[in-house]
This record gives C-alpha cells, structure tokens and sequence, in this order.
C-alpha cells in the first residue's frame, strides 16, 4: 500500500468516527444542540482538526442525510427485487422503517431538522439539488411499491401518507418527554398497532376498487 492510500484510508477513518461521534450527540441532544466542539472532544480531536475533515457541522449533517439517503434507497431496491405480493409486502415495507429506526435513529432527528426554516440554508444549491435528486428516486420507488400493492394508482399520496405516519411516530417521544407526559406510547408495539389500522385501510381500498 503506498503512502497516498493510506493516507486516504486513514482520513477516511478518521471521517467516520467523527460521524459516530455525531450520531450519538444527534441523538443525545439534537442537531442545534450538538456543538463541533463537543463532537471533537468525543474523538479526542481539536476542533481545528476536526475542520480539515468537516468545514462546520453543517457538513457534517449533509454527510448523515446522504447516508441515510443511500441507506433507505438500498432497503428498497432490495424490496422491489422481493417476490412478495399483498400485505406481506407492505408488512416488509414497514419493517423497512422498523429497521432504519433500530439500526440508525439518528436519520429520523435529522429529517425532523429539516422540517425548521432554514435548516439548508448554508447549502450550496448543487448539493440541494442532489438532495432533490436521489431522495426523489427513493420516494419514486417506494410508491411505485405502494402502488402495486394496494392497486390504487396515487403512489404519492400513499407514500407520503406511510412516511410520515413513521416519522412522526418516531419523534412523538421525545416531543411527549419534553412535555412531561407520563404515558409516552411509542414504542415498536404502539407503532405496530397505528400501522395495522393504516393497512386496514389501504388493504380495504385496494379490495373495493377490485371490486369495482
């Protein structure tokens, strides 16, 4: 290996554990509460170092939403190579987001980022752009799937509807704990449960319009 490569995979090394270091801060204290300062000191970095791998935390945001993008698009590629059919298909499409919420919840506290005013604001419109882009194929795909599976032919509608319903299942905790709710309700089996009366309801519209 010469001195280039290992450079290179030394840097790249370094880059992911100052996004490890991220995640877990995300998650700890959501994204305007992490400082780089605080990121740095988890990998026992200067901050200054911590700059000649991310210019500012933004970037380091914009390295997480694209991972989550690339992560979510191969779960659903993989569906879309599935030979499942029906609501054993759509089950697998939730388990997605079962999965994604087990394995990363720290892409959830972002995309709840984006949601605030000016989130992307120090974001160069070619990098915006690419966020347009892959994030569009994913949604594209995923209510292809929905599609074919219930039968109707408003994907969108459907995919944004099942989206959201997740997203804002998985941020409800932390919104009720906030508010010093004792009875939080949102763990995988509540979720379970808000899902099988969203299936009822897209599996009964698809049997009405065979019907039809």
């Amino acid at each position: 290996m010469g001195v280039a490569e290992r450079r290179e995979r030394e840097r790249q090394a370094r880059k992911a554990t100052v996004l490890d270091a991220a995640r877990r801060l995300v998650l700890e204290k959501g994204f305007r509460g992490a400082t780089t300062k605080e990121i740095a000191e988890q990998c026992e970095l200067s901050e200054a170092t911590l700059f000649f791998y991310f210019k500012n935390k933004d970037e380091i945001m914009l390295s997480l939403l694209f991972e989550s993008i690339r992560f979510w698009g191969d779960g659903l590629r993989k569906l879309q190579e599935s030979k499942l059919t029906g609501e054993a298909h759509l089950d697998e499409i939730w388990q997605l987001y079962e999965n994604i919420g087990n394995e990363h919840p720290e892409y959830f506290v972002i995309f709840a980022y984006l949601s605030q005013p000016n989130s992307l604001q120090g974001v160069s419109p070619e990098v915006k752009e690419e966020i347009t882009k892959i994030s569009g194929e994913n949604f594209r795909r995923l209510a292809g799937l929905l599609e074919t599976v219930t039968g109707q032919g408003d994907g969108k509608h459907l995919a944004d509807t099942l989206w959201s319903t997740f997203l804002g299942l998985m941020i409800l905790k932390e919104s009720r704990v906030n508010l010093g709710h004792e009875e939080v309700r949102t763990g995988r089996k509540d979720r379970a449960v808000s899902f099988e009366i969203m299936k009822r309801g897209l599996l009964a519209s698809s049997g009405k319009k065979k019907a039809s």
